[in-house]
């Protein structure tokens, strides 16, 4: 009698054993499947060339960080011994490796450089990092400078503190997020800029005797409800771009977007290059800035077209604002 409980007792620690195997196993394989499956959307727009609906636009800007939930999906599926599932995991690790590659066509200028710059754009969120441009401008001396985000009173300390050592402006009167500035040591012609729900002024610089267009970017962000318009703002920006392939042209501000969004590279694909990748510093995160540059996205660019050539990206981090701002050199060549 006491054998055959024993034997009972034996074949029932078994059975429950393997039950919680079977549980574990069964855990392992729907988490792994999950996050897969979340993933593989997000990769999938990304592969097509599309920024669908939300959320997809905004976890977009944060694609090479979908690589931590696909190796917490693989270390599900080994614990479910989900062999399918590996391969599926191992798939979308290759993409996303192949997707965190710069994104664009780069190449030397051609000719001589004609003209030499430096160029600086900040979002100063509100205005309130106003007094830190100030201080960063006249550290760096940049000689054309691009701003987001300038409030009233942004534009009149820019006015009171710079207008000595840039006597030339283009500006989009605006409170809140919609001002923007462009200050210029170099004389400039305003143009018509780019409509939109944010101001982005444009203007003509004479750098040198060499005709370059400005053009600042602050399209909407794609916050819910508003992609579409941010996708029209950047096909704007774009238009901008196409309408003479000719002309020498910077684009430069708080894009709302990085290269992996579709709106974004169809405007690199008019034949933009973006300056920071030039100088060799593509992916470093612009915003949110009290992540950087452990955590965010790359948002804030400075584009040019192919005749110009670019070094020594530098990223700033300002007090009292959410993005970091970008200075880089730029070198105009003659034949571009």
């Amino acid at each position: 009698m006491d054998t055959a409980t024993a034997e009972t007792a034996e074949w029932a620690d078994t059975r429950e054993g393997a039950g919680r195997r079977s549980g574990k196993r069964r855990f392992g394989g729907w988490s792994a499947a999950l996050l897969f499956a979340g993933v593989s959307v997000i990769v999938g727009c990304r592969a097509v060339g599309t920024d669908a609906v939300t959320p997809v636009p905004q976890l977009l800007a944060f694609l090479p960080w979908l690589l931590v939930p696909t190796a917490f999906g693989l270390l599900f599926t080994l614990l479910a011994r989900w062999w399918a599932g590996a391969v599926w995991g191992v798939v979308l690790l290759g993409l996303l490796a192949w997707f965190i590659e710069p994104y664009g066509k780069t190449g030397a200028p051609a000719g001589p450089p004609v003209a030499e710059f430096r160029v600086m754009t900040s979002n100063v969120e509100f205005g309130r990092a106003t007094a830190g441009l100030v201080d960063a401008v006249r550290r760096l001396k940049p000689d054309v400078v691009f701003v987001q985000e300038c409030e009233y009173t942004c534009d009149a300390l820019l006015r009171r503190d710079l207008a000595a050592d840039y006597p030339h402006r283009r500006a989009v009167a605006g409170g809140g997020s919609e001002g923007s500035v462009i200050l210029s040591r170099f004389p400039l012609k305003g143009t018509a800029g780019v409509p939109g729900t944010l101001g982005m002024p444009g203007a003509v610089a004479d750098v040198d005797g060499h005709a370059v267009r400005l053009q600042l970017a602050h399209p909407m962000p794609p916050i819910p409800g508003q992609v579409d318009v941010w996708e029209r703002e950047l096909r704007g920006l774009r238009d901008v771009a196409t309408a003479d392939p000719t002309a020498p042209t910077v684009l430069a501000g708080d894009f709302n977007a990085s290269q992996d969004h579709a709106a974004f590279r169809r405007l690199l694909d008019s034949g933009l290059s973006d300056a920071a990748r030039l100088g060799g510093a593509y992916r470093v995160p612009t915003w949110p800035a009290r992540t950087t540059p452990t955590f965010g996205a790359q948002i804030d660019h400075v584009l040019v077209s192919r005749q110009f050539a670019a070094d020594r990206p530098r990223f700033l981090d300002l007090a009292d604002t959410d993005h970091r701002t970008l200075v880089v050199d730029l070198a105009l060549h003659h034949g571009g």
